[in-house]
């Protein structure tokens, strides 16, 4: 099996390139391919999907991930679900019980980031500059509930260790 996966961002396909050998069994092969952010990707998903509907095998996969940002979460699952049929292609959502399907359509609630709070301890590994007592700070003891957007409290943190 193969595994297309379109992201929205090179975070995502950085995160993606460190988790999935982890995630996928073994002999799974896989590409991950990065948009220019969520617009970009929602734009040139239409074209991108038919392109791979004219030879794509039986035994491949195309995962779509897209960040949900304010976006209503229904109307963005609709939008790639609409896409995807429009290409010819039968999502998981649409799937019958007992056939198969080739696209994927998955929305993170909340950013990328959010991910990486929700583990400071591989955050001071990666950056021995970052303080293990980050998790005990209010505004980080729930990521998904990080004020401001947790895209810019990352960097932030960052920068206040003189890591970037």
């Amino acid at each position: 099996m193969h595994i297309e996966f379109l992201v929205e961002d090179l975070s995502t396909q950085e995160a993606c390139t460190l988790l999935l050998p982890t995630l996928l069994p073994s002999g799974t092969e896989y590409e991950i391919r990065s948009f220019r952010g969520k617009q970009d990707l929602l734009s040139k998903l239409p074209d991108r999907l038919r392109a791979y509907r004219g030879w794509l095998p039986q035994d491949w996969r195309i995962v779509v991930l897209v960040d949900c940002d304010n976006e209503n979460c229904q109307d963005l699952k609709s939008k790639l679900e609409e896409r995807s049929r429009q290409a010819g292609f039968i999502t998981k959502t649409a799937c019958s019980q007992g056939r198969e399907f080739q696209v994927l359509n998955r929305i993170m609630i909340e950013e990328l980031e959010a991910w990486f709070f929700g583990d400071v301890e591989a955050i001071c590994q990666a950056y021995t500059g970052i303080s293990s007592s980050l998790a005990q700070k209010v505004r980080y003891r729930d990521p998904d509930a990080i004020q401001g957007g947790t895209w810019e409290a990352l960097p932030r943190e960052l920068q206040r260790a003189g890591l970037i």
